[in-house]
């Protein structure tokens, strides 16, 4: 919204110059109680963007809530420039259950956008959220994790094509940037395509709180916030380094050859070199043990954290980096 004007939904409205906390009532369960989704909006006094805020639409990814959480209710947003949407929560049912997937209806939430009226009990409920609190926006940050039992560095997923995805994307302000378009129904390819510019931030794991990356999270959005001139303080934030890597492009799950347990040598967003050891797996009694190296240089963007695998399972998410990439990541580690 470039004009001062109120955000509308479904039963509702907010003014310039309003905040409003509510829950909206995406769904009912089986003996017809609502599930309402926690939603807070911010309307700003002067004009500018209006951004959305959105996290666990895979209910056990918690660290995206608290970012949302504290942009939403501890940061200062008297002076902002546009309209804040903050869903902290989207998958209610799946965080309930402390799941990944909507536990009643055994569906991913994230393949069902935009949604549908008259569909699934998962498109009925990302349709809801579409309409009434993406679609009206220009701008949206998505968090997510990694699933159960793997960990991701902080890094954005985009289209880069997309010019004004692409100006998001380098905003946040992230060391790696993978460039794709997203899945068939997932919230940023959608709302991508209904014009809403749309990145996902990978962070961490899911099922805990891990306060290094909220911070790291919460300095991209005021990057972003920067950018748009939603806050007059902030400042643009670089890096230190920087690496797009295309979807085409070489990244790798690297996956176990044997069965065991495993002892991890580099931690995520590492670099490693093409032929270094990345873990070992060895058996119970550490009579046998097998080297994984790195097809490739790269950075570790993704490593397994639960250290047990059978053949094929994957331990680390390797994307290939060039030389001046290698030698800013080694200038900024030894600085």
């Amino acid at each position: 919204m470039d004009d001062e004007e109120p955000f509308t939904y479904d039963g509702g409205r907010v003014d310039p110059g309003e905040t409003q906390n509510l829950r909206y009532t995406v769904s009912e369960t089986y003996l017809g109680d609502p599930v309402k989704m926690p939603v807070t909006i911010v309307n700003g006094e002067r004009p500018g963007p209006s951004i959305a805020l959105t996290a666990a639409v895979h209910g056990d990814e918690l660290n995206g809530i608290e970012v949302v959480r504290e942009v939403a209710h501890e940061w200062d947003l008297t002076d902002l420039a546009g309209t804040l949407v903050c869903l902290p929560v989207l998958n209610v049912p799946g965080f309930v259950a402390q799941e990944r997937y909507l536990p009643v209806y055994d569906r991913d939430l994230n393949r069902a956008f935009p949604g549908e009226v008259g569909g699934t009990s998962s498109k009925r409920m990302a349709r809801s959220i579409f309409d009434n609190f993406l679609e009206p926006c220009d701008l949206c940050v998505d968090f997510h994790t990694s699933t159960r039992g793997r960990s991701n560095m902080l890094h954005v997923r985009a289209e880069m094509a997309n010019k004004r995805v692409e100006r998001l994307a380098r905003a946040f302000a992230s060391n790696v940037i993978i460039d794709t378009e997203g899945t068939a129904g997932t919230l940023r390819r959608e709302a991508t395509r209904a014009g809403v510019a749309t990145v996902t931030i990978e962070m961490g794991e899911a099922h805990r709180f891990q306060r290094s990356l909220i911070d790291q999270a919460l300095e991209g959005i005021r990057s972003v916030f920067a950018e748009y001139g939603v806050l007059k303080t902030e400042v643009v934030r670089w890096p230190g380094w920087r690496t797009v890597v295309d979807g085409s492009s070489e990244k790798t799950w690297v996956r176990a050859d044997a069965g065991g347990l495993v002892d991890m040598h580099a931690d995520r967003g590492a670099f490693v070199e093409a032929g270094s050891t990345i873990c070992t797996i060895a058996n119970p009694f550490k009579t046998a043990t097998v080297r994984v190296h790195a097809p490739f240089d790269g950075v570790l963007i993704g490593v397994l954290e639960n250290p047990v695998v059978y053949p094929g399972n994957p331990l680390c998410h390797l994307v290939k980096v060039d030389q001046p990439t290698q030698r800013a990541i080694e200038r900024s580690q030894s600085a």
